[in-house]
């Protein structure tokens, strides 16, 4: 398994940029160490790149010690969760139709009030992947919830920054 430092390396000139970007998001800022790797961790499950998904996992294992495994499995399961939720949104944005507005999702999702870590920080988690998702709806839902559980519009920003330079160099080292 690769070190982040070895990840970030593998980042070439093209991708200078978001090297030091990847660096820079993942210390200090308005997050919590357990906002800041949660978001990291669900970032690179949802960008599907195993080095960089390893490396940030293996990072958030150092960095937050015993309170990493309740973290790394709200990650996981918010990476699933806003995978299935949205596509399902999305669509009934992109289809813009009231009729399917109107219909059950029908789509079970308990575990969006069955976290480990925080309500908010579970949220907040998901608003990072419905950002790389690109689900207007879930991103607008999700915000208002943290927002309204207490954390500023600081903390959803650095998120969502979080969330722009995980996919970015999931993308560089794809290419």
């Amino acid at each position: 398994m690769a070190s982040l430092e070895v990840v970030r390396g593998e980042l070439g000139d093209p991708h200078k940029d978001t090297r030091l970007n990847l660096q820079s998001v993942l210390e200090g800022g308005s997050l919590t160490p357990e906002q800041r790797w949660g978001v990291a961790v669900a970032c690179a499950f949802a960008a599907r790149n195993e080095r960089l998904k390893e490396a940030l996992l293996h990072e958030a294992k150092q960095a937050l010690t015993d309170k990493a495994e309740p973290v790394i499995e709200d990650a996981r399961a918010a990476a699933s969760l806003m995978a299935m939720n949205n596509v399902y949104y999305r669509f009934r944005t992109m289809v813009e139709k009231e009729s399917y507005s109107t219909k059950r999702p029908g789509l079970r999702m308990n575990r969006l009030v069955q976290v480990r870590t925080s309500k908010v920080d579970f949220e907040l988690i998901c608003l990072a992947v419905s950002a790389i998702n690109g689900c207007a709806t879930c991103v607008k839902s999700h915000e208002h919830v943290v927002i309204n559980g207490g954390l500023s519009e600081d903390h959803v920003h650095d998120a969502v920054r979080i969330a722009a330079v995980v996919h970015a160099a999931a993308v560089g080292l794809e290419s």
